[in-house]
Parts: C-alpha cells; structure tokens; sequence
C-alpha cells in the first residue's frame, strides 16, 4: 500500500531539494527554507549557486556524497523522469513533485525503483497541516 504525501514526509530527514532557488519569493526558495526551519537536513540541488539555504550546492543528485531519503523537485515535469532516474540510481527512498508537477513517466521509473511518490503537493503544506518537525541533531 503507497504511503500517504505526510507518511513520506515524515520518515525523510534527509531532503535533496531539485531546482532548490535563489530567489526566496520563489516556492524553490522560500519551502526549502521552511523546511530548513522543521529541523529537515536540505541539500540544494542549483548549477547555478555554490551555498543557499547555508548550505552547500550540488549541480546533480549524482554529485551528492550522502545519503539522500526524499528529492524535493521544483523543476517542469519534463525534467523529472531524469531526475528520478537518477534519485533512483543515488537510492533516494521517495520523490516528490511540487504542486502542479505530474509525470506518468517520473512515477513509472520511482515505482520500478521501489521508492515511494508523490506529485502535485507541496511538502511545506504537508508540514504545516501535519506539524512535522525534526528534532534538532
């Protein structure tokens, strides 16, 4: 049976954050930085930055030393089936899709890698109503 969107955010910490945004008016931006807040680990994930969010940026899943329980994807949906390749190739448990991001072809790929999905939610909603936080390390 498929987790529920607060079920899959509450056994992340680790949280690789796609398309993770400079601009904090963005929902790139401005969720990770929310999350951040709840106590979740957040690895941006931005070719174009070096540190956001106090922390340091990946260009790929792939570069990622660690070990990574949701990819957090703020990107069109056209780039998610890459993209879930690759969280499965890094062994990500889950992958999420933003609000209004939808890919029969991301789900197929995270289903056949066994990790758990969800689209077109936000994970700082889901932390809002559900009250998720971390504790602190």
């Amino acid at each position: 049976m498929a987790k529920s969107p607060h079920e899959v955010l509450e056994a992340a910490k680790t949280i690789a954050v796609v398309g993770a945004s400079r601009d904090p008016d963005k929902p790139g931006g401005s969720v990770p930085a929310s999350l951040k807040q709840r106590g979740f680990r957040i690895i941006p994930i931005n070719p174009y930055a070096d540190v956001l969010f106090g922390e340091r940026v990946y260009r790929s899943l792939l570069e990622v030393p660690e070990k990574i329980d949701l990819v957090d994807v703020f990107r069109p949906a056209a780039d998610t089936p890459e993209i879930a390749r690759q969280a499965a190739a890094i062994g990500a448990r889950a992958l999420w899709l933003q609000l209004d991001i939808r890919s029969k072809e991301a789900r197929r790929i995270a289903g056949e890698a066994g990790m758990d999905y969800v689209e077109d939610q936000c994970t700082g909603v889901v932390a809002s109503l559900y009250r998720i936080r971390k504790p602190a390390a």
